[in-house]
């Protein structure tokens, strides 16, 4: 464990899907989460803005759901609004998305659902989502200051199971970990669910992963989305900070980052 940097370098989000706090901590079908949330971090009161998927995938890049209430492609929901790839442009964003068969795909394709892959929903920036929202590679590229990570369908427990999630962050996560920019001491990672499964209130896992972070923190102050956002800007020093974002629950504190 170290002091946390004045600024970081690199922050990576991954985001799974559709499932409860109570059905990841303490599953046996999680065993390498729960591994990971005892290594590192893990917020015991986060929640989700709202569902279907779509809206959270929104509201957690740019500060609001954009009153988005389904899960729609992006030709019917062209977001002309600031967002993290908007404010981190020519590539000081990336989305790499697992079994995307091509570059910022606006349609679902096979185990991929674009509705997972907030970036192809924002129209202003330019040609940057032809070349940073790709495919998702082996080592993953975490060279972006910002890199949202999606898993397809199978891996992310939409249609898989938890054990199947669990199994695909157990391969995911060491490379990550192990990456150039994360031993460099000036990286963080969020993995976090989009919503839960209808039955809890929106309560979901969100583990936070960083040098300065105490192993098996657990923070019990209610935190959303936005307070991920929030801190994601803060760390980054990105400005202005987006929508809710700007009101957000403060993580860092909590967390030690």
């Amino acid at each position: 464990m170290t002091a946390p940097p004045a600024s970081y370098d690199h922050v990576v989000w991954i985001v799974m899907e559709n499932h409860s706090f109570d059905q990841i901590i303490g599953s046996s079908d999680a065993p390498y989460i729960n591994q990971l949330a005892a290594q590192h971090a893990l917020a015991t009161s986060f929640y989700a803005e709202g569902h279907p998927s779509l809206p959270n995938y929104i509201a957690m890049t740019s500060g609001s759901t954009q009153g988005i209430a389904d899960d729609d492609v992006p030709a019917s929901h062209p977001l002309d609004v600031p967002s993290l790839f908007s404010l981190l442009p020519g590539g000081n964003s990336r989305s790499l998305q697992e079994s995307m068969p091509t570059a910022c795909l606006r349609s679902d394709a096979g185990d991929y659902a674009v509705r997972h892959n907030p970036q192809a929903y924002y129209v202003n920036l330019g040609g940057d989502c032809a070349r940073y929202d790709v495919p998702l590679g082996d080592p993953p590229d975490l060279s972006a200051r910002f890199t949202f990570v999606t898993p397809n369908m199978m891996h992310d427990m939409h249609n898989g199971t938890v054990a199947d999630g669990d199994a695909w962050l157990s391969t995911l996560m060491p490379k990550v970990l192990s990456s150039s920019q994360y031993t460099g001491g000036r990286a963080a990672v969020f993995l976090t669910w989009d919503e839960d499964d209808l039955l809890s209130g929106n309560h979901i896992p969100t583990l936070v992963i960083a040098p300065s972070v105490a192993p098996g923190t657990r923070v019990s102050t209610r935190l959303d989305h936005y307070a991920m956002l929030r801190a994601t800007q803060e760390m980054l020093g990105v400005e202005p900070l987006l929508g809710a974002a700007a009101g957000a629950a403060d993580l860092r504190t909590a967390f030690g980052l």
